[in-house]
């Protein structure tokens, strides 16, 4: 199938990263944060195994691979189309593979041949709510190597509602673009493309094992990680209501 992807892909990850934007507060920044604590994280560690949860086309994955060459990324995603995507326009960044995060059986599916060193997450996780992340970290936790270590960017706001909206207003969310896809238009625009209709059609959509953004705070996501066999667990960096959340196993 991804041949029939072809020379569209990278037009389509442009926009796709264009798209994202719109939602993600001070997405490269954050993205930038996240691979200097991979960096980090993985000194020493001569091919570092890295896990990208909820990968998309690889955004988080090519990014990773730019910096860290040495590394080893498989990226997961549940979407058939994205994976497409992906392995099309960044072969060279990851092994795509589609998987459910948290649903029954997700993590055999994966196949995994050693233990990751390290499992990023961006933007993903805010699917599912406290009960499932709870089980997602225990079963993280089991894998990581020792010392290994978890990196989630994501919409991470503070417990306290007041707290909550003053980091809103400190870095609202950016303005829309008027030629800037949405996310609606952006898979509408993939639907009408001539060479990758046919492909979305094929392949189909495929979302998270559950819906809807539960916006966990990110003093629960510590709670959880540090109920679920982690060590340590805390915020790294922050914009606003966006955030870096780091944990070691």
């Amino acid at each position: 199938m991804t041949g029939r992807v072809g020379l569209g892909a990278g037009h389509w990850i442009d926009r796709w990263e264009r798209q994202q934007e719109r939602y993600a507060i001070d997405r490269e920044a954050r993205f930038t944060a996240m691979v200097d604590v991979i960096d980090h994280a993985t000194r020493g560690v001569p091919h570092p195994l890295v896990v990208d949860l909820g990968c998309g086309p690889g955004s988080l994955a090519h990014r990773i691979m730019n910096r860290l060459p040495s590394c080893e990324v498989v990226a997961v995603d549940a979407d058939p189309f994205l994976l497409e995507l992906g392995r099309a326009g960044r072969p060279e960044a990851a092994r795509y593979v589609q998987a459910t995060i948290g649903a029954d059986g997700w993590l055999q599916a994966v196949a995994l041949e050693r233990q990751p060193d390290v499992v990023a997450t961006a933007t993903t996780l805010h699917y599912l709510p406290a009960a499932a992340l709870r089980d997602l970290y225990r079963e993280l936790a089991d894998q990581l190597t020792a010392g290994g270590v978890f990196v989630n960017g994501d919409h991470l706001p503070p417990r306290d509602p007041v707290i909550a909206a003053l980091a809103r207003a400190a870095v609202p969310p950016p303005a829309p673009i008027d030629d800037v896809d949405d996310w609606a238009s952006w898979w509408a625009g993939v639907a009408d493309d001539p060479q990758l209709g046919p492909v979305l059609a094929a392949t189909g959509r495929a979302g998270p094992a559950v819906d809807g953004d539960h916006s966990t705070p990110v003093e629960d996501h510590v709670d959880l990680l540090l109920a679920s066999g982690f060590r340590a667990a805390s915020p790294v960096w922050r914009s606003g209501p966006s955030a870096v959340l780091v944990a070691v196993r």
